[in-house]
């Protein structure tokens, strides 16, 4: 490659030899020569490196990152984030893949809109089955308010849409786009909180050509350890930046509920999880309850399976027991 990229693409895998292949091999459909690909080997054991080795003859212009230990996905994020040089920069798992000729797309929408960053829609793999997943923002290819589409607090926004991967940023923002230093959970709930806080415009445009490969037996949204209690230091980090913004009032209701609404989701799963660690998390899921303020609790509803989960760590007294609906 010669002379700057247009594209950074940063891809940490770890243990990915089931899937490996396929990622690469779309990412061959996808590159250009302004576009680069840096691969973050995160410690693998099985032979996700030899299929990387065996792949990069397809790939010039390909950067790959070793770790002889497991760093985690946001430091892993971080570093390839770090070695970028790309004018923008997307993200990529290991376990996912992408429609030919998607990456151009996504650096041809954020040059004409001339935004911070831009989100796109997702297309979510179980098996056979294909469901596309929208973005929560209805108006499309028009730059807005990152802060403005925080809200509303009591319906799905774009901070309920985390997804790092769906998306292409600016990498002139920095700092700003990097991950929370050793979380090895729920790593892109502050980091989405931030860019829609602090940056001054996004865009979403109507583009699904990532493949979000879920239930995947490896990824930590189907492994029951002790790296699950790094939700709590996420959400700690959320309410903490949200509680000295400027605009508190606005946001923390919305914060909050997010909060309570993804902690009677980790409640719901504490039967995977070994007993000890299971009581260590509703010690936690009852510290980080008691330390809402009341008043951000009152008025928030939760039903069905989440709201049975969270009365066994709700004191009667709480605000909030009155709105867990069966």
């Amino acid at each position: 490659m010669t002379g700057t990229p247009n594209l950074s693409v940063v891809l940490p895998v770890l243990n990915a030899e089931p899937y490996i292949g396929q990622t690469l091999r779309s990412v061959v459909a996808n590159l250009r020569p302004d576009i680069e690909l840096i691969v973050i080997d995160d410690g693998s054991d099985d032979a996700t490196p030899e299929i990387v080795a065996e792949a990069a003859p397809r790939l010039p212009g390909t950067r790959v990152i070793t770790h002889e230990h497991a760093h985690g996905l946001a430091d892993a994020r971080n570093v390839g984030l770090a070695a970028a040089e790309g004018r923008f920069v997307t993200y990529l798992d290991g376990d996912d893949w992408l429609a030919p000729g998607y990456l151009p797309q996504l650096v041809d929408a954020i040059d004409r809109l001339g935004c911070d960053f831009v989100r796109v829609d997702h297309v979510q793999v179980e098996g056979r089955a294909r469901a596309t997943h929208w973005a929560p923002q209805g108006m499309r290819n028009t730059v807005l308010d990152p802060r403005e589409s925080i809200l509303p607090a009591n319906r799905r926004s774009m901070v309920d849409y985390p997804y790092a991967w769906a998306g292409v940023y600016r990498r002139s923002l920095g700092d700003l786009l990097t991950f929370p230093s050793g979380l090895r959970t729920a790593e892109d709930r502050p980091w989405i909180w931030r860019l829609h806080r602090e940056l001054r415009s996004y865009a979403v445009v109507s583009l699904a050509g990532l493949f979000y490969r879920r239930l995947v037996t490896t990824s930590l949204t189907q492994v029951g350890d002790e790296r699950q209690l790094d939700f709590f230091r996420a959400y700690d980090q959320v309410l903490r930046e949200v509680t000295a913004d400027p605009q508190a009032a606005r946001f923390l209701p919305k914060a909050t509920r997010q909060f309570v609404a993804i902690l009677g989701h980790h409640l719901t799963l504490l039967p995977r999880y070994e007993r000890a660690l299971a009581a260590r998390f509703r010690a936690r899921a009852r510290s980080a309850l008691a330390a809402l303020p009341p008043e951000q609790l009152a008025g928030i509803v939760v039903r069905g399976e989440r709201a049975a989960a969270l009365r066994t760590v709700v004191p009667a007294s709480s605000p909030l027991r009155a709105g867990l609906r069966r």
